[in-house]
């Protein structure tokens, strides 16, 4: 399965620190058997997260589009808005599920507005920018990946 890796961070973006976030879930996306088939920063800005969720989805064809940074409160996180502007139905389970994961780890959990959808053949997930945290709600939502993305490129269902 192709996917595509976007760490949203303005800094990260002008070059001003290294990308470990991207890195943790690259290798996520590698654990569960994806293909990286991108791998790109971008800044805190709508309509380019915008953009480039529609171009590896439409274009590229990315089966699964995982992107970290930007769900928190602060006013530049703006990925959640991104996302739900270009998906055509959400999977609020995904979400959920990854703030629950939180939850046993930081008092902050609530705070996430991490976002899961679904445009045309693409699930496109809101992770953390932590990396620590990443592998946190990776591990709770790992296993209902394949079956999600199985259904979503049409695959037969026995229900």
């Amino acid at each position: 399965m192709r996917v595509a890796v976007i760490t949203v961070s303005t800094s990260r973006a002008a070059g001003a620190a290294s990308d470990e976030g991207g890195d943790r879930l690259e290798q996520f996306a590698l654990g569960i058997g994806g293909e990286i088939a991108a791998r790109e920063v971008v800044s805190d800005e709508l309509e380019l997260i915008e953009a480039r969720l529609r171009h590896l989805s439409d274009v590229d064809h990315c089966a699964l589009v995982l992107t970290t940074g930007g769900t928190g409160v602060a006013p530049r996180d703006v990925t959640p808005e991104a996302t739900r502007a270009v998906i055509e139905r959400e999977v609020p389970g995904i979400g959920e599920a990854m703030r629950d994961a939180s939850r046993a780890h930081t008092r902050h959990w609530l705070l996430s507005r991490a976002l899961a959808g679904i445009r045309g053949e693409t699930l496109i997930i809101n992770f953390p920018g932590s990396p620590r945290a990443i592998d946190q709600v990776g591990a709770a939502i790992a296993d209902a990946l394949p079956h999600a993305l199985a259904l979503i490129a049409g695959a037969p269902s026995e229900h």
